[in-house]
């Protein structure tokens, strides 16, 4: 019976620490979404882009996609975004989808332009790099490398 105990005893601890390492991981690796003020986008391609994909400037987490749509009339995939609130982005910024990796995940890239006025809550982001696939990047290469103009 006594076995019994310290086995059920050590086992309380060992979940304990697995909470405690769960609560750590989640709180450290910034998964969570980002609230605050919106801005949007409109890409040719998003390439695998998600909800709640990550919004980066500079390699730093500021903001996550929290929407994709159709725009019906352009055909556009307009990507919804929210920002910080301490984040001011300025209103000449150039917004791109970038990639984790061959296997990584996709996120919003955004390069800071350098106008003084900033975007306000629901603004837009006018200038966008779309999405180049491998497959793109291969073709181009194999072009270019055999004397295509």
């Amino acid at each position: 019976m006594r076995k019994n105990a310290v086995e059920t005893i050590l086992g309380g601890v060992v979940l304990i620490v697995a909470v405690i390492f769960l609560t750590f991981a989640l709180n450290t690796a910034q998964v969570k979404a980002v609230v605050g003020y919106n801005v949007s986008a409109a890409f040719l391609k998003v390439g695998g882009l998600t909800n709640g994909s990550d919004v980066r400037i500079n390699g730093i987490k500021v903001g996550t996609v929290s929407d994709l749509q159709l725009d019906p009339q352009t055909f556009d995939a307009v990507v919804s975004m929210s920002i910080r609130e301490d984040v001011a982005i300025p209103t000449d910024s150039v917004a791109g989808i970038g990639s984790s990796g061959i296997i990584g995940g996709k996120f919003v890239s955004i390069q800071p332009g350098g106008a003084k006025e900033d975007l306000p809550d629901g603004g837009k982001i006018t200038r966008t790099k779309d999405f180049k696939s491998l497959e793109d990047q291969v073709g181009e290469i194999i072009f270019l490398a055999t004397g295509g103009s």
